[in-house]
Formats: structure tokens, C-alpha cells, sequence
């Protein structure tokens, strides 16, 4: 066969791939397309209507659900830059941006070496520590709520952030040990055996083996941690008493509690930059998330 017949072949054979890529698109899959789209709409207009209403007057936000604003002011984004109460946003910005980091840094740390003790390491007790601490996620947040306040105010460390991150460092929260425990289950054993041939101990193999593999697992912590620390509300409003302390859901809290007509432009325009660094956040990690969850299962 001739190199001109060889290129009449291969157009012919394209040509027929683009027609049956054409083909496909049937009755059933152009309404399931429609479908989604519409969903997605429906889905995006809440948050599409919040963007735009910071660039409304307050008069034009309540009891209205045009999505573009009839007139353009960027006051909205001025009153929440200057703050409340003479406190300024980044002030609460830091303290939110403090806590969030931070939070991340322990549960990630912490969970990571407790898992692997569970996972790993054989010591006395070690089924009945586990499952008292998996016990743990069935028992109510509001039940320790009062002792847990008795003690740190007996401590003196009511209106610091010690309350809210010291947990975060001694791997009290179970959902992400559990989670890395039954990470490294799936891990085969004969990594470890083969670490200790070579002569590492628990810390190393810990370090130089099991953390690599755990990505995933640290990544998905991480999100997680970041966004339920950046949106709590109730942690930093029991134990943070001064304004300079308080996070940005405190300060969006404010914007109702400071006059007897909430300033809804200026709520909306802070909500905004309060939700600019989880949506940075999550954009950043998701594609180790994405590849850590694609690329888990090991090979022999």
C-alpha cells in the first residue's frame, strides 16, 4: 500500500470517529445535559445573587431577588474593609487566618502519629483505646461543652486561643484518626518489615515511609480542618471575649447586633472575603486530593 493510500486510510478512518462522535449524541443524553445544566443554575444563583448584592445599596438587597444590581456601589466592600466597633477586618481576618492554620498544623501532626500508633504498633489495650476513641464521635458536642469551659476557665485560658487549638495538637478529633488508621490498614506490612531490616525504627519509618504514602489522608484532614475551623462560629464565641480576638463569623454576627437595622450590604461584602480564602484553599489542594485518591492503591 502507498504512502498516499495510507493517508486516505487514516483520513477516512478520523472521519469516521468524528461521525460516530456525532452519533452519540442521542434524545436521552441531550436532556440529561439540559437537565444538569438547569440544575446548575439553580444551584449557582444563590451564590452568583450574594456576589452581585455587594455591589447594591442595603435598600435593594432584602425582599429582592434580581440578580444585577439596577446601581453599582462598591461602599458595601468599604464598610466591611473598615470594620466594626474599631476593630478592622484584618484584624479579624488574622485571628481567623491564626486559628484556621494552626488547627491544620495539629490535626494533621497529631492524628497522623496516633494513627499510626493504632495501625501499627502493638501494645496492651490497643482495641479498647480505639474503639473508646471512635466512642467518642457518638457522644454529643454539647455534653462537654460546660466542663470543658469550667477547666480552661479554671486554667486561665478563657479569651485565648489555647481552648481552641490545644485539642487539635493531642489528636482529639477521632473522624481524622480514624480516617489515617484505616489508611494505613490498607498499606502492605511488608513496607515495615522491610524498614526495620534495614534498621529503622518507629520514627523513621513513621517519617520516611508511611507519611509520603499518607498524603491523601493529610490532604483530605487538611481541607476538612480548614474550613470547619475558618467557619466556626461557636468555639470562638464562648471562649474569645475580646472584639480584637474574634474570628469573621463573629465579625459577620456584628454586622446585625450593631444598630437596629442590620447593614446587610456590608454583611454580604464580608461574607465574600470570608469565603475568598476556603474557596483558594480548597482550589489549591483539590488536585492532590483528586490524585491521592486516584493514585492509593500500590502495585506489586
Amino acid at each position: 500500500m502507498s504512502a498516499t493510500q495510507l493517508l486516505v486510510t487514516a483520513d477516512e478512518g478520523k472521519a469516521a470517529r468524528r461521525a460516530r462522535t456525532r452519533r452519540r449524541w442521542t434524545g436521552k443524553e441531550i436532556v440529561f445535559h439540559v437537565v444538569v445544566l438547569a440544575l446548575l443554575v439553580v444551584i449557582l444563583y444563590p451564590v452568583a445573587w450574594m456576589l452581585l448584592s455587594t455591589f447594591k445599596p442595603s435598600s435593594q438587597i432584602v425582599g429582592n431577588a434580581q440578580l444585577l444590581p439596577r446601581e453599582v456601589t462598591f461602599e458595601n466592600y468599604e464598610t466591611a474593609l473598615s470594620g466594626i466597633g474599631g476593630v478592622s477586618f484584618w484584624t479579624f481576618f488574622q485571628n481567623s487566618t491564626i486559628l484556621a492554620v494552626l488547627s491544620v498544623i495539629g490535626v494533621v501532626i497529631s492524628s497522623a502519629l496516633a494513627a499510626y500508633a493504632f495501625a501499627r504498633i502493638d501494645f496492651p489495650g490497643r482495641s479498647v483505646y480505639f474503639g473508646i476513641m471512635i466512642a467518642t464521635l457518638l457522644l454529643p458536642f454539647h455534653v462537654v461543652i460546660i466542663p470543658q469551659y469550667i477547666m480552661f476557665n479554671a486554667l486561665g485560658m478563657v479569651n485565648t486561643f489555647t481552648p481552641l487549638l490545644l485539642g487539635k495538637f493531642l489528636a482529639t478529633e477521632a473522624f481524622f484518626v480514624f480516617l489515617m488508621v484505616q489508611f494505613m490498614r490498607g498499606l502492605p506490612r511488608e513496607l515495615d518489615e522491610a524498614a526495620r531490616i534495614d534498621g529503622a525504627g518507629h520514627y523513621r519509618t513513621f517519617g520516611s515511609i508511611m507519611l509520603p504514602l499518607l498524603k491523601p489522608a493529610l490532604v483530605t484532614s487538611a481541607i476538612f480542618t480548614f474550613i470547619w475551623t475558618w467557619n466556626d462560629f461557636f468555639g470562638p464565641l464562648l471562649y474569645l471575649k475580646d472584639p480584637d480576638l474574634y474570628t469573621l463569623p463573629i465579625a459577620l454576627r456584628l454586622f446585625v447586633d450593631q444598630s437596629s437595622s442590620a447593614d446587610y450590604g456590608g454583611q454580604m461584602a464580608m461574607a465574600v472575603l470570608a469565603l475568598i480564602p476556603v474557596f483558594l484553599f480548597f482550589l489549591i489542594f483539590q488536585r492532590y486530593l483528586v490524585d491521592g485518591v486516584a493514585t492509593q492503591g500500590l502495585k506489586g
